[in-house]
């Protein structure tokens, strides 16, 4: 399924009925709009200027006639001695015509005043569009590209959202135009009746090679061609390159990394990667996706078994864009960052949260880990460093002043207490429960991803802490925890946990600073069961980066080559991250010195064929 539908889209399918498409804002709690917060710029991709709104980008499949319905509040306009403006943005030189609205020379904006008056799309033939209903706007694009629009909102009065944003379509084909992916795929064209099956086998070796991510032979292109006479005999040549498209995207060369033992090797032999394996295993690595034409190029030549050549292709690759796949997924599963989209604190309890903030969460973490990559900082600057990124939103919940606007800015950290990861709302909300904050699984979760030494799985029954004491008073998470580990079952675990969960007891559980809990001062010392004493989020990262520097380096190595190698590690790997580590300690533990470093570790460029 998810085959055809890429095929079409990338090649273009004129029988394609007209169909709508949904796009709504994200949605806060309501205690949110109460307090204002969406009087303000939802998207670095909106105008400076608009508050509220939504942007997305859309994938036009064909020349032809598109509507887009914006629906409204209804009678949003009641009571409003100036109703707001709404504005439609275009790209430049998207390629697209409306009608209907009035079309501002090159700026390529759409300015319509709100209805009453909306304008009217003209008639069409085929399948109509429905009656929209009253409180909407609608727009008839004739065009094929357009990658993003946005929908601000301007003006004063109540600050109405915008409802729903509607793309229907395509109605009146007039082809398949000519869209950045066709491009890629018909790098040859027939010119007579004669020429198709070469043009055919010409494009299909091309996209093979790229999907199989190695050369291609004649038996690889014979299916293929069998799957394009099919589509050909149905209508015509771009409709019999879709259906091979469609049977080399359910190709196991392309959905699996095949690694290929050598012939006739023996079980339990350990050999070296081919170039081509060795390319995948890089490209998935640092942009999750497949290695580009010049990769390909460089394992053809086998050029890749090269120390130096590996080094500047790592270096190339990692100041490419395309390397923020690494940032994205490699920070979502080490750091669980994941999980921030799935989290939701007790809205009684944290009022203040909501949409923008949980993304402000999650943007701060990424940029700063990406400038951690770019700027080859080591990776003990994850522990404390003095910056951070943060916009108007996340700078209030912190409580640092003179930040504003929506845009995030590289801001310099005084405060001991928040720079780095453990001072970031991201990891201290992932870490707590909806209504409360979490001791244990803060402390576990530095335990184990910071420290590498996960506690042991939790008793089958484990008592709830008791939020009172025997004389009815409301007791502090410490004094629940002191009480929770008067049983022995439970203390031998706690004993290493529970101190660092209270060194970030200052923070809610959603990462907001503050001085009591339960009406008393909060205690935020921590003692190892070695005698080891500490306090805070400062008192924490010192010893972080004093007693257990090289543990904390060593976790990281082990995360990042978990990551690139795509399988957990096994005790046999562990003289490999010592290997890692010890190699990147020597230029201070710098991002691109660990990268490297993994790259030329033996678990990375070699295999073992199965035991018996």
């Amino acid at each position: 399924s998810a085959a055809r539908r890429i095929s079409r889209l990338a090649v273009g399918d004129t029988q394609m009925k007209p169909a709508d498409e949904q796009f709504q804002p994200l949605r806060d709690p309501p205690s949110s709009f109460r307090r204002g917060q969406r009087n303000e710029r939802v998207s670095p991709d909106l105008p400076f200027d608009s508050r509220g709104g939504l942007s997305f980008p859309y994938y036009f499949p064909l020349d032809a006639e598109y509507v887009i319905r914006i629906k409204l509040p209804a009678n949003f306009t009641l009571g409003l001695e100036n109703p707001p403006n709404y504005e439609l943005r275009l790209p430049v030189k998207a390629g697209l015509r409306t009608v209907g609205v009035t079309f501002l020379r090159e700026s390529a904006k759409v300015e319509a005043e709100a209805p009453p008056n909306r304008a009217a799309a003209p008639a069409v033939t085929g399948p109509p569009p429905p009656d929209p209903p009253p409180a909407q706007m609608d727009l008839r694009l004739d065009g094929a590209r357009l990658k993003l629009f946005e929908v601000p909102r301007r003006g004063g009065g109540n600050n109405p959202d915008v409802g729903t944003v509607i793309i229907g379509g395509p109605y009146n084909v007039a082809g398949r135009g000519e869209t950045p992916s066709r491009a890629r795929i018909f790098v040859s064209r027939p010119t007579t009746p004669r020429d198709e099956e070469p043009a055919a086998r010409t494009i299909l070796s091309t996209l093979t090679r790229r999907a199989f991510r190695r050369p291609v032979t004649g038996a690889d292109i014979q299916p293929l061609l069998a799957f394009y006479w099919r589509g050909r005999a149905e209508r015509d040549f771009d409709h019999g390159i879709e259906k091979a498209l469609t049977a080399l995207l359910m190709s196991p060369d392309f959905l699996f990394r095949v690694e290929p033992d050598p012939p006739g090797a023996p079980p339990g032999t350990v050999y070296r990667l081919g170039d081509h394996e060795l390319a995948s295993r890089l490209s998935f690595f640092l942009w999750s996706s497949i290695p580009d034409d010049e990769l390909l190029q460089l394992a053809d030549r086998g050029k890749l078994q090269d120390p130096a050549v590996l080094a500047r292709q790592v270096r190339r690759m990692l100041d490419d864009s395309r390397s923020q796949a690494l940032v994205s997924n490699f920070v979502g599963q080490w750091l669980q960052l994941r999980n921030l989209a799935t989290v939701k604190p007790d809205p009684e309890t944290f009022s203040e949260f909501d949409e923008s903030l949980r993304r402000s969460f999650q943007q701060e973490t990424e940029m700063f880990f990406e400038s951690i990559l770019r700027e080859d900082r080591s990776v003990l600057d994850l522990v404390d460093t003095n910056y951070t990124y943060l916009n108007q939103r996340l700078a209030e919940h912190y409580g640092a002043p003179k930040i504003y606007g929506s845009q995030f800015r590289r801001v310099a950290v005084t405060d001991p207490n928040r720079g780095g990861l453990l001072g970031q709302g991201s990891i201290l909300t992932v870490t707590s429960y909806p209504n409360r904050t979490s001791v244990v699984q803060r402390g576990r979760w530095i335990m184990d991803n910071l420290l590498g030494t996960p506690p042991p799985p939790p008793p089958a029954v484990v008592p709830e802490l008791m939020p009172h004491g025997q004389d009815g008073k409301l007791l502090t998470m410490r004094q629940q925890m002191e009480q929770h580990r008067v049983n022995p079952t439970c203390s031998a675990c706690h004993s290493r946990m529970d101190p660092i969960g209270f060194a970030l007891e200052n923070y809610d559980a959603i990462g907001k600073w503050r001085a009591q809990d339960a009406g008393s001062l909060i205690d935020a010392t921590g003692k190892l069961p070695d005698g080891t004493q500490f306090e805070g989020p400062a008192g924490l990262k010192k010893l972080l980066l004093s007693r257990y520097r090289e543990d904390f380096a060593s976790t990281v190595t082990e995360k990042l080559l978990t990551y690139a190698l795509g399988r957990g590690l096994e005790y046999y790997d562990k003289p490999a991250v010592r290997a890692i580590a010890k190699k990147a300690a020597g230029n201070d533990y710098r991002m691109s010195a660990l990268i490297t470093a993994i790259v030329e570790s033996t678990p990375f460029q070699m295999r073992r064929t199965p035991e018996p």
